[in-house]
Parts: structure tokens; C-alpha cells; sequence
């Protein structure tokens, strides 16, 4: 062997070009004889449906896993749950692509030759960040999942009704918390892929981060003041609050807003720094306050008499028993008004139900004041007859 020769074997081969590839591809496949087209297409039927049974079995195992942290109750539809909605979807593309590519090797085409030049580079990788997006969104629908589902068991096991409405506030803030680390943890991955130095970005980030503290206090505030809310007790899904000049029942706590749902179904969303007083209104316990007037010449001590009276009866029905606490207390005489004298009373109740017992209250009083004679005021119009002219 001369030196030329062996010089000329020791040069690498030429890895070749993409059109190259294709070109020889599509070449092969024209020169292909009829058993050999016949074995690859079963060769390619047998991937495709592979890649269907591994997609049914994909969605089996994410099905059972649902149902094993969220079991339905016996009798009661099952609720359809979120996990699974995107990563059955990515993962779905992902068994797509990867049986087309194997069809394509069935075929002829090397991507061995392929992944040796700048073109396997990159598609290694987008190939690797692909995953790492798959992993993260697989990642963070698990654990939303399990947040939820571990605390509402946690919740439904608790004696405290209290306790069971802060741990459903808690939840959603810890969702939001964790789905937010794994989006940074998967965003410093993906630019570390594409040769991004970490190190030197995360230093930059907590300069970038402090700059931008100065500059979000108020939604620094709104976080912080949710955590103390939260940790405090001061306020629970499900309680009926009032913020500024608006009332509603807490619908949900998120990481930086409270979402207030009122009678006619509007819907109220403040930010934390703006709830700096929240009246709650069905913490521990409630007062359904009763303001009644009567009319001046009714008999004061017989209209005291009915409120008690009925007090006292609405307390034994069976109906409002378990929802009021204690006897009513009538205070009395609360205001000599232009028209009316003003009583008041009120009873104790659970939290959330004093309306309801309110309601029924002044039903029952109203047929009371009836009966004892005892006069509502009512607005009336004294019409006065001018002078007739002399004659």
C-alpha cells in the first residue's frame, strides 16, 4: 500500500447533506422491487399500529392513575379530571413523530449519517428540550393533582369545618407556588440545551430579581399579604367577607388576588394590597340582628313579649334547632324614631346561616305582631281641605 493510499483512506468520510439524503432516499424507493416493498410496508403497518396500541395504553395508564388518586364516590358521575390534558396530547405527537421515523428507516432513510452533521445537532437538541417540556408539563399536572387531592382528603377528614376551609384555600396557593418552580427548573434546563451558562444567569437573575422587586412591590405585597391571611386564618373559601363596599362569598384565593362571587352572581376580584379591611362575616359565629319598629300606641312590653316568644319557638323547631346557638336576646327599645319606636334583638347562629334564620324570624314575628295587636308603621298621607271662599 503506498503513502497516498494510505493517506487517502485515513480522510474522513463526508457526512452527507440533507437534500443528499433525501436524494438517495427517494432513489432507493424507486428501485425497490415488489417483495421488498411489500415487507417494508408490513414492516410499517406493524410500527403504525404499535404506536396506536402504545397511545390507548398511554391513556389507560394515566386514566387509572386518576382513578386511583381520585376515586369516585359510590353512586356519584365521575368528574373529569385535568391531569393528563397536555401531556397525553405532547405525548401523543411525541409516539407520532417517533413511529414516522422509524418508518422512514424502514425505508431507507439513515438518520445515522444524518445525526453526524449540524442538522443531527440540532435536531438533538430540540429533541432534548421536547422532552425536558414533556417531563415538566407531565410534572406539573401531577402535582397539581396530588396538591389537590391530598389536601381535599385532608379536608374531609378534619372535624374542624374551619380547618377543612382554610386547607381548600391552602391548596390553590401551593398549585400555583409549585407550578411555578417547575417552569423556571424547565426553562433554566431548555437554556442550558442550547449552551447557555447557568451559573452566570443566575447571578444575573438576582440582580434582575431585586431591580424588579423594587419596582413590583405591589405584587410582592399581594403575595405576602395572601400568605399572612392564609396562615392567620383570617379569611377561607367559602366565607361570606366584605371588602371595601363589596360583599360576596370568597369563590378563590390565588397566589395575589381574592375572588368574591355576590348575590346576583357578579363576580368581585381585588387584589391584596387593595383588601387591607376584610369584613368576614361567618368566622366562629353569627348575630342575625333583628330591627323592628312599631307603631307609638302599641303596647312596647307586648311587642317585646311576641319577639321572645318567637325566639324561643323558632329555637325548638326541628327545622332551626341545630343552627342557633343560644336564646334570643331582646335589648329593647333601640331608637324613638320620627314615626316608629325601634326594638332590637338578636340570635346567635353557626356562621353562614344567620340570614336564613333571619328570614324565617320575621315571617313568624310579623304573624305575632298580629295577633298581639301590636301595629307595623306604614307611611301615611294626611290630605288637608283648603279653606272654602266667603260668599
Amino acid at each position: 500500500m503506498s503513502l497516498f493510499a494510505f493517506t487517502a483512506a485515513a480522510e474522513p468520510t463526508p457526512t452527507p447533506t440533507l437534500i443528499e439524503q433525501l436524494q438517495s432516499f427517494f432513489t432507493g424507493l424507486m428501485t425497490l422491487d415488489p417483495e421488498q416493498a411489500a415487507i417494508r410496508g408490513g414492516l410499517s403497518v406493524l410500527v403504525f399500529v404499535g404506536a396506536a396500541l402504545m397511545m390507548w395504553g398511554l391513556r389507560l395508564l394515566l386514566k387509572a392513575a386518576t382513578d386511583r388518586l381520585a376515586p369516585a364516590a359510590d353512586g356519584a358521575p365521575r368528574k373529569r379530571l385535568p391531569i393528563g390534558r397536555w401531556t397525553l396530547r405532547i405525548a401523543r405527537i411525541a409516539i407520532f413523530i417517533t413511529a414516522l421515523l422509524v418508518i422512514l428507516r424502514v425505508w431507507g432513510f439513515d438518520f445515522a449519517q444524518l445525526s453526524e452533521g449540524p442538522v443531527g445537532a440540532v435536531l438533538g437538541i430540540a429533541g432534548r428540550i421536547a422532552l425536558i417540556i414533556v417531563l415538566s408539563l407531565a410534572a406539573i399536572e401531577i402535582s397539581q393533582l396530588a396538591i389537590r387531592q391530598v389536601f381535599s382528603r385532608v379536608a374531609n377528614r378534619a372535624r374542624n369545618a374551619r380547618r377543612a376551609s382554610q386547607l381548600r384555600t391552602l391548596a390553590p396557593v401551593l398549585t400555583g407556588v409549585s407550578t411555578t418552580a417547575l417552569v423556571i427548573a424547565a426553562t433554566m434546563m431548555s437554556l442550558s440545551e442550547v449552551g447557555v451558562e447557568i451559573g452566570p444567569l443566575l447571578a444575573g437573575a438576582g440582580i434582575v430579581g431585586l431591580a424588579i422587586g423594587f419596582g413590583a412591590q405591589t405584587i410582592v405585597k399581594d403575595f405576602l399579604t395572601g400568605v399572612f391571611l392564609i396562615i392567620e386564618d383570617a379569611v377561607s373559601v367559602g366565607d361570606v367577607v366584605m371588602i371595601q363596599d363589596f360583599g360576596g362569598v370568597v369563590e378563590e384565593m390565588s397566589i395575589r388576588t381574592i375572588k368574591l362571587r355576590d348575590f346576583d352572581g357578579t363576580l368581585h376580584i381585588f387584589p391584596y394590597s387593595e383588601a387591607q379591611v376584610i369584613h368576614n362575616r361567618t368566622k366562629g359565629f353569627a348575630f342575625a340582628v333583628f330591627d323592628l319598629s312599631i307603631d307609638y300606641r302599641s303596647d312596647i312590653s307586648a311587642a317585646m313579649r311576641v319577639m321572645k316568644a318567637v325566639g324561643d319557638e323558632l329555637r325548638q323547631d326541628e327545622a332551626f334547632r341545630g343552627l342557633i346557638l343560644d336564646e334570643i336576646e331582646v335589648v329593647g327599645v333601640d331608637q324613638l324614631a320620627d314615626s316608629a319606636v325601634m326594638l332590637k334583638a338578636r340570635l346567635k347562629t353557626l356562621p353562614g346561616k344567620q340570614w336564613s334564620v333571619k328570614r324565617e324570624y320575621l315571617q313568624r314575628v310579623k304573624l305575632g305582631f298580629e295577633q298581639a295587636g301590636v301595629e307595623i308603621p306604614y307611611p301615611h298621607l294626611k290630605l288637608v281641605a283648603p279653606d272654602a271662599p266667603s260668599a
